[in-house]
Protein backbone atom coordinates (compact mmCIF):
# COMPACT_ATOMS: atom_id res chain seq x y z
CA UNK A 1 0.00 0.00 0.00
CA UNK A 2 1.72 3.74 -0.85
CA UNK A 3 2.31 5.97 1.62
CA UNK A 4 -0.93 8.54 2.09
CA UNK A 5 0.17 11.85 0.49
CA UNK A 6 0.19 15.06 2.33
CA UNK A 7 -2.00 17.68 1.58
CA UNK A 8 0.94 19.66 -0.54
CA UNK A 9 1.99 16.42 -2.42
CA UNK A 10 -1.66 15.95 -3.24
CA UNK A 11 -1.61 19.93 -4.45
CA UNK A 12 0.90 18.59 -6.53
CA UNK A 13 -0.15 15.94 -8.19
CA UNK A 14 -3.29 17.96 -8.70
CA UNK A 15 -1.33 20.70 -10.12
CA UNK A 16 0.06 18.15 -12.97
CA UNK A 17 -2.90 16.63 -13.22
CA UNK A 18 -5.10 19.72 -14.34
CA UNK A 19 -1.82 20.86 -16.16
CA UNK A 20 -2.02 18.09 -18.33
CA UNK A 21 -6.15 18.43 -19.17
CA UNK A 22 -5.61 22.09 -19.85
CA UNK A 23 -2.74 21.45 -22.28
CA UNK A 24 -4.98 19.13 -24.05
CA UNK A 25 -7.86 21.31 -24.19
CA UNK A 26 -5.94 24.33 -25.23
CA UNK A 27 -3.73 21.84 -27.91
CA UNK A 28 -7.78 21.22 -29.49
CA UNK A 29 -8.52 24.84 -29.11
CA UNK A 30 -5.65 26.09 -31.35
CA UNK A 31 -6.16 23.53 -33.74
CA UNK A 32 -5.80 24.22 -37.45
CA UNK A 33 -9.85 23.76 -38.06
CA UNK A 34 -11.63 26.68 -38.54
CA UNK A 35 -14.82 27.48 -35.59
CA UNK A 36 -18.33 28.94 -36.33
CA UNK A 37 -17.79 31.62 -38.89
CA UNK A 38 -14.42 31.84 -39.09
CA UNK A 39 -13.46 31.46 -42.40
CA UNK A 40 -9.54 30.06 -42.07
CA UNK A 41 -6.49 30.11 -39.46
CA UNK A 42 -3.23 31.32 -40.88
CA UNK A 43 -0.24 29.42 -40.34
CA UNK A 44 2.23 31.16 -39.48
CA UNK A 45 -0.20 33.20 -37.07
CA UNK A 46 -1.49 30.21 -35.57
CA UNK A 47 1.99 28.51 -35.20
CA UNK A 48 2.91 31.85 -33.45
CA UNK A 49 -0.29 31.14 -31.01
CA UNK A 50 0.79 27.94 -30.09
CA UNK A 51 4.48 29.01 -29.17
CA UNK A 52 3.08 31.32 -27.01
CA UNK A 53 0.58 29.29 -25.29
CA UNK A 54 1.53 25.78 -25.43
CA UNK A 55 4.49 26.54 -24.18
CA UNK A 56 4.64 24.71 -20.82
CA UNK A 57 3.90 26.84 -17.75
CA UNK A 58 2.03 25.77 -13.91
CA UNK A 59 -1.32 27.47 -15.35
CA UNK A 60 -2.21 28.08 -12.07
CA UNK A 61 -5.00 30.34 -12.77
CA UNK A 62 -7.20 27.48 -14.58
CA UNK A 63 -6.13 25.43 -11.93
CA UNK A 64 -7.56 27.84 -9.07
CA UNK A 65 -11.07 27.79 -11.30
CA UNK A 66 -11.10 23.77 -11.82
CA UNK A 67 -10.47 23.72 -8.06
CA UNK A 68 -12.47 26.29 -6.97
CA UNK A 69 -15.31 24.75 -8.80
CA UNK A 70 -14.82 21.29 -7.49
CA UNK A 71 -14.78 22.30 -4.00
CA UNK A 72 -18.64 23.67 -4.57
CA UNK A 73 -19.39 20.64 -6.49
CA UNK A 74 -19.16 21.75 -9.77
CA UNK A 75 -16.71 19.09 -12.51
CA UNK A 76 -18.39 19.83 -15.55
CA UNK A 77 -16.88 19.45 -18.83
CA UNK A 78 -17.77 23.67 -19.44
CA UNK A 79 -15.49 24.43 -16.37
CA UNK A 80 -12.31 23.32 -18.28
CA UNK A 81 -13.26 25.65 -21.31
CA UNK A 82 -13.42 28.48 -19.20
CA UNK A 83 -10.61 27.46 -17.32
CA UNK A 84 -8.83 27.69 -20.99
CA UNK A 85 -10.14 30.67 -22.29
CA UNK A 86 -9.02 32.11 -19.01
CA UNK A 87 -5.14 30.48 -20.10
CA UNK A 88 -5.87 32.21 -23.51
CA UNK A 89 -5.87 36.23 -21.46
CA UNK A 90 -3.32 35.29 -19.55
CA UNK A 91 -1.04 33.78 -22.51
CA UNK A 92 -1.84 36.90 -24.21
CA UNK A 93 -0.50 39.49 -21.88
CA UNK A 94 2.60 37.59 -21.30
CA UNK A 95 3.68 37.56 -24.86
CA UNK A 96 1.91 41.77 -25.36
CA UNK A 97 4.62 42.44 -21.73
CA UNK A 98 7.47 40.85 -23.53
CA UNK A 99 7.43 42.98 -26.71
CA UNK A 100 10.24 45.42 -27.14
CA UNK A 101 8.08 48.32 -26.06
CA UNK A 102 6.87 46.46 -23.03
CA UNK A 103 9.39 44.78 -20.84
CA UNK A 104 11.73 43.62 -23.89
CA UNK A 105 12.10 40.50 -23.04
CA UNK A 106 13.66 37.35 -24.94
CA UNK A 107 12.97 34.46 -22.71
CA UNK A 108 9.95 32.78 -21.52
CA UNK A 109 9.38 30.30 -19.76
CA UNK A 110 13.08 29.14 -21.26
CA UNK A 111 12.13 29.39 -24.88
CA UNK A 112 12.28 32.59 -27.02
CA UNK A 113 9.08 35.27 -26.85
CA UNK A 114 7.45 34.75 -29.84
CA UNK A 115 8.77 38.26 -31.16
CA UNK A 116 12.15 36.77 -30.97
CA UNK A 117 11.19 33.61 -31.95
CA UNK A 118 9.03 34.97 -35.20
CA UNK A 119 8.57 38.79 -35.49
CA UNK A 120 7.16 41.84 -33.50
CA UNK A 121 3.84 42.37 -35.90
CA UNK A 122 3.16 38.40 -35.45
CA UNK A 123 3.70 38.50 -31.70
CA UNK A 124 1.08 41.76 -31.51
CA UNK A 125 -1.71 39.98 -33.70
CA UNK A 126 -0.77 36.55 -31.93
CA UNK A 127 -2.11 38.52 -28.74
CA UNK A 128 -4.75 40.20 -30.21
CA UNK A 129 -6.34 36.99 -31.73
CA UNK A 130 -5.49 35.03 -28.19
CA UNK A 131 -7.80 37.47 -26.44
CA UNK A 132 -10.45 37.85 -28.86
CA UNK A 133 -10.27 33.66 -28.95
CA UNK A 134 -11.01 33.63 -25.14
CA UNK A 135 -14.41 35.47 -25.86
CA UNK A 136 -15.49 32.75 -28.05
CA UNK A 137 -14.93 30.10 -26.03
CA UNK A 138 -16.32 31.35 -23.05
CA UNK A 139 -19.64 33.02 -25.26
CA UNK A 140 -20.25 29.36 -26.51
CA UNK A 141 -22.97 26.86 -25.53
CA UNK A 142 -20.26 23.91 -24.87
CA UNK A 143 -19.63 25.96 -21.69
CA UNK A 144 -22.60 26.22 -20.37
CA UNK A 145 -25.95 25.52 -21.33
CA UNK A 146 -27.29 28.70 -19.40
CA UNK A 147 -26.61 32.10 -21.64
CA UNK A 148 -27.00 34.11 -18.18
CA UNK A 149 -23.97 32.20 -16.52
CA UNK A 150 -22.19 32.49 -19.73
CA UNK A 151 -22.98 36.56 -20.25
CA UNK A 152 -21.66 36.72 -16.72
CA UNK A 153 -18.19 34.85 -16.97
CA UNK A 154 -17.97 37.28 -20.04
CA UNK A 155 -18.63 40.39 -18.43
CA UNK A 156 -16.38 39.21 -15.31
CA UNK A 157 -13.08 38.43 -17.52
CA UNK A 158 -13.81 41.32 -19.71
CA UNK A 159 -13.76 44.07 -16.90
CA UNK A 160 -10.56 41.86 -14.90
CA UNK A 161 -8.57 42.01 -18.00
CA UNK A 162 -9.75 45.71 -19.43
CA UNK A 163 -8.49 48.97 -18.34
CA UNK A 164 -9.83 48.79 -14.64
CA UNK A 165 -7.84 45.42 -14.38
CA UNK A 166 -4.63 43.62 -15.83
CA UNK A 167 -4.26 46.16 -18.97
CA UNK A 168 -4.52 49.33 -16.70
CA UNK A 169 -2.45 47.70 -14.20
CA UNK A 170 0.11 47.43 -16.51
CA UNK A 171 -0.40 51.03 -17.32
CA UNK A 172 0.15 51.58 -14.15
CA UNK A 173 3.43 49.75 -14.06
CA UNK A 174 4.44 51.22 -16.73
CA UNK A 175 3.97 54.74 -15.58
CA UNK A 176 5.81 54.16 -12.21
CA UNK A 177 9.35 53.08 -13.58
CA UNK A 178 11.58 55.47 -12.04
CA UNK A 179 9.20 57.29 -9.78
CA UNK A 180 8.03 56.74 -5.64
CA UNK A 181 4.95 55.27 -4.90
CA UNK A 182 3.32 54.22 -1.55
CA UNK A 183 2.71 50.90 -0.32
CA UNK A 184 -0.95 51.72 -1.17
CA UNK A 185 -0.56 52.37 -5.10
CA UNK A 186 1.78 49.36 -5.44
CA UNK A 187 -1.04 47.04 -4.03
CA UNK A 188 -3.39 48.97 -6.39
CA UNK A 189 -1.40 48.71 -9.08
CA UNK A 190 -0.50 45.09 -8.66
CA UNK A 191 -3.90 44.04 -7.23
CA UNK A 192 -4.92 44.98 -11.18
CA UNK A 193 -1.74 43.92 -13.24
CA UNK A 194 -1.20 40.34 -11.62
CA UNK A 195 -4.23 40.41 -8.80
CA UNK A 196 -7.47 40.70 -11.53
CA UNK A 197 -7.11 37.33 -13.17
CA UNK A 198 -6.32 35.31 -10.50
CA UNK A 199 -9.43 36.82 -8.68
CA UNK A 200 -11.87 36.07 -11.69
CA UNK A 201 -10.17 32.07 -11.48
CA UNK A 202 -11.70 32.40 -8.25
CA UNK A 203 -14.94 33.94 -8.57
CA UNK A 204 -15.59 32.73 -12.10
CA UNK A 205 -15.21 28.71 -10.51
CA UNK A 206 -18.00 30.03 -8.04
CA UNK A 207 -20.23 31.33 -10.99
CA UNK A 208 -19.94 28.10 -12.45
CA UNK A 209 -20.96 26.56 -9.62
CA UNK A 210 -23.99 28.56 -9.51
CA UNK A 211 -22.96 29.42 -5.35
CA UNK A 212 -24.70 32.11 -3.57
CA UNK A 213 -22.88 35.54 -2.52
CA UNK A 214 -21.52 34.89 0.27
CA UNK A 215 -19.89 32.33 -1.27
CA UNK A 216 -18.53 34.35 -4.22
CA UNK A 217 -17.52 37.05 -1.77
CA UNK A 218 -14.98 34.78 0.23
CA UNK A 219 -13.92 33.43 -2.93
CA UNK A 220 -13.29 37.08 -4.74
CA UNK A 221 -11.51 38.41 -1.37
CA UNK A 222 -9.37 34.96 -2.06
CA UNK A 223 -8.31 35.48 -4.99
CA UNK A 224 -7.60 39.00 -4.09
CA UNK A 225 -5.44 37.74 -1.67
CA UNK A 226 -3.03 35.01 -3.33
CA UNK A 227 -3.25 37.68 -6.74
CA UNK A 228 -0.90 40.14 -4.31
CA UNK A 229 0.78 37.33 -2.57
CA UNK A 230 1.43 35.57 -6.55
CA UNK A 231 2.67 39.46 -7.37
CA UNK A 232 5.06 39.33 -4.21
CA UNK A 233 6.36 36.30 -4.67
CA UNK A 234 7.44 37.30 -8.40
CA UNK A 235 9.02 40.80 -6.89
CA UNK A 236 11.23 38.33 -4.32
CA UNK A 237 11.92 36.10 -7.25
CA UNK A 238 13.55 38.99 -9.16
CA UNK A 239 16.04 39.93 -6.57
CA UNK A 240 17.03 36.35 -5.59
CA UNK A 241 16.35 34.02 -8.56
CA UNK A 242 18.68 33.48 -11.23
CA UNK A 243 17.36 33.61 -14.71
CA UNK A 244 17.79 29.87 -15.14
CA UNK A 245 16.21 29.05 -12.10
CA UNK A 246 12.97 31.84 -13.82
CA UNK A 247 12.92 30.90 -17.57
CA UNK A 248 13.01 34.30 -17.89
CA UNK A 249 15.61 37.67 -17.05
CA UNK A 250 16.22 38.07 -13.40
CA UNK A 251 17.05 41.60 -12.31
CA UNK A 252 14.01 42.91 -14.32
CA UNK A 253 13.00 45.13 -12.28
CA UNK A 254 15.96 46.58 -10.08
CA UNK A 255 17.32 47.54 -13.60
CA UNK A 256 14.12 49.13 -15.19
CA UNK A 257 13.47 50.78 -11.38
CA UNK A 258 10.04 49.38 -10.91
CA UNK A 259 7.94 50.31 -8.01
CA UNK A 260 7.57 47.44 -6.28
CA UNK A 261 7.19 46.65 -2.54
CA UNK A 262 10.72 45.20 -2.27
CA UNK A 263 12.03 48.21 -3.80
CA UNK A 264 9.91 50.36 -1.02
CA UNK A 265 10.41 47.97 2.17
CA UNK A 266 13.51 45.35 1.14
CA UNK A 267 12.99 41.85 1.49
CA UNK A 268 12.24 40.74 4.96
CA UNK A 269 9.27 43.24 5.66
CA UNK A 270 8.03 42.30 1.89
CA UNK A 271 8.21 38.33 3.00
CA UNK A 272 6.55 39.33 6.35
CA UNK A 273 3.53 40.92 4.33
CA UNK A 274 3.49 37.95 2.12
CA UNK A 275 3.41 35.62 4.89
CA UNK A 276 0.46 37.50 6.72
CA UNK A 277 -1.72 37.20 3.27
CA UNK A 278 -1.22 33.28 2.72
CA UNK A 279 -2.39 33.33 6.68
CA UNK A 280 -5.47 35.29 6.13
CA UNK A 281 -6.23 33.23 2.78
CA UNK A 282 -5.93 30.39 4.91
CA UNK A 283 -8.83 31.93 7.09
CA UNK A 284 -11.36 32.81 4.68
CA UNK A 285 -11.31 28.48 3.45
CA UNK A 286 -11.79 27.63 6.96
CA UNK A 287 -15.89 27.28 6.03
CA UNK A 288 -15.32 24.74 3.59
CA UNK A 289 -13.11 22.48 5.75
CA UNK A 290 -11.10 19.70 4.36
CA UNK A 291 -12.78 20.55 0.67
CA UNK A 292 -10.51 23.40 0.79
CA UNK A 293 -7.07 21.26 1.48
CA UNK A 294 -5.91 21.63 -2.62
CA UNK A 295 -6.83 25.40 -2.29
CA UNK A 296 -5.15 26.38 0.58
CA UNK A 297 -1.55 24.14 -0.83
CA UNK A 298 -1.93 26.41 -3.56
CA UNK A 299 -1.56 29.58 -1.48
CA UNK A 300 1.49 27.75 -0.05
CA UNK A 301 2.58 27.05 -3.36
CA UNK A 302 1.94 30.50 -4.79
CA UNK A 303 3.92 32.09 -1.92
CA UNK A 304 6.96 29.94 -1.63
CA UNK A 305 7.64 29.09 -5.50
CA UNK A 306 10.61 28.95 -6.99
CA UNK A 307 9.81 30.24 -10.05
Amino acid sequence: MSPTLSKQDMFLQRLKEDAELVQAKLQDLLSDTPHGAEQTRPERLLLAMQHGVLNGGKRIRPFLMLEVARMLGTDHPGVLRAACALECVHCYSLIHDDLPAMDDDDLRRGKPTIHIAFDEATAILAGDALLTMAFDILSDEATHPNPAIRAELVLGLAQNAGVGGMAGGQSLDIESEGRNRTEDEIKQMQAMKTGALLRYACEAGAILAKSDDQTRQIMRDFGTHIGLAFQLADDLLDVTASSEQLGKTAGKDLNTNKATLVSLYGLEKTKAILEDLIEDSHKMLQPFGDHADILVAAAEFIAKRKN
